[in-house]
C-alpha cells in the first residue's frame, strides 16, 4: 500500500502540427492525473481537450474513491454533451478528444480511458500497457474517428470511441496495484508513434524521478519526426 507519490507532466506541440491540441492535468492534491488528446485535423480539438482538463481540474475529492470516480464520469458525460452541442452550433462533424486518467488510492490505482491515449505501468523491470486502444484496424498517424461521413484512407486505423463523438459515452476502467516504486506513464499517441514500448520501458528503467523520465521520453520523441503533439504525465509511488 502507498500513501505518497511523485508526479510530473509536460506537453509539446511537436515538429509538424501548427498548434497543440493536447492538454494535461496534474492534481497531486486529489491524486488525479489526466492526458487529453484533441482529435487532430478536426475542428477545435484544443477546445475539447482543454474543456476536459478544466472541468476535471475543478472537481473536489470526497473521502470515498468510488464517489470521486462517479463524479469524474458525470463530468465527462456533461463534457460529451457540451461538445456535441458545440459541434452542432458550429455546423461541424465533431469536436472531440480522447482522454486517459489515473486515480490514486492507497490500496490500488484506477485507470480510466476513452480512445487511444494510453496508460502504462512499470514494475520490477517490466512495462505493461494498462489501457486497450479503442481503435479498429492499424493504428498510425492518420487514425480518424469512425463516425465521420468521409471514410479514412485505406488501411488507416479507425478510432472507435472519443469524447464528443456520440451521444452515449462509455468510459473503460482498469485496476492496478499500489506498491512502492511502481511507475505509471499516461501519454497521448505522440509518444507511442515515435517510440516502441521497449524504448518506453527502457526509459522507465533508467529514470526513477518522474521529471527525469519525462525528459528522457520527450528527448526521444522530439528527436525524431514528432509528427503529432507530444504529452505525458509520469507518476511514481512511494511509501
Amino acid at each position: 500500500m502507498t500513501t505518497r507519490y511523485q508526479s510530473a507532466g509536460h506537453t509539446a506541440t511537436g515538429k509538424v502540427r501548427s498548434h497543440n491540441e493536447d492538454a494535461i492535468l496534474v492534481r497531486d492534491d486529489v491524486g488525479l492525473w489526466v492526458v487529453a488528446d484533441g482529435l487532430g485535423g478536426h475542428s477545435a480539438g484544443d477546445y475539447a481537450s482543454r474543456m476536459i482538463v478544466e472541468r476535471l481540474g475543478a472537481l473536489p475529492r470526497p473521502g470515498d474513491v468510488y464517489a470521486f470516480v462517479e463524479s469524474i464520469e458525470d463530468t465527462l458525460q456533461q463534457v460529451n454533451a457540451d461538445l456535441l452541442q458545440a459541434a452542432a452550433e458550429r455546423g461541424v462533424d465533431i469536436i472531440g478528444s480522447t482522454v486517459v486518467m489515473l486515480v490514486h488510492h492507497r490500496d490500488f490505482m484506477l485507470c480510466g480511458w476513452v480512445g487511444d491515449s494510453r496508460a502504462y505501468c512499470f514494475e520490477d523491470g517490466v512495462l505493461r500497457q494498462v489501457t486497450s486502444d479503442h481503435v479498429h484496424g492499424v493504428k498510425d498517424d492518420v487514425t480518424q474517428f469512425g463516425g465521420l461521413p468521409s471514410p479514412p484512407p485505406p488501411g488507416a486505423g479507425v478510432l472507435t470511441r472519443a469524447i464528443g463523438a456520440e451521444e452515449r459515452l462509455f468510459v473503460d476502467w482498469a485496476v492496478a496495484g499500489s506498491r512502492q516504486d511502481m511507475q505509471f506513464v499516461l501519454c497521448s499517441d505522440g509518444i507511442n508513434k515515435e517510440m516502441s514500448d521497449a524504448e518506453i520501458g527502457a526509459e522507465c528503467r533508467a529514470q526513477r524521478a518522474p521529471q527525469d523520465l519525462l525528459a528522457g521520453l520527450f528527448g526521444l520523441a522530439l528527436g525524431r519526426a514528432a509528427r503529432d503533439n507530444v504529452s505525458a504525465v509520469a507518476v511514481r509511488l512511494q511509501e
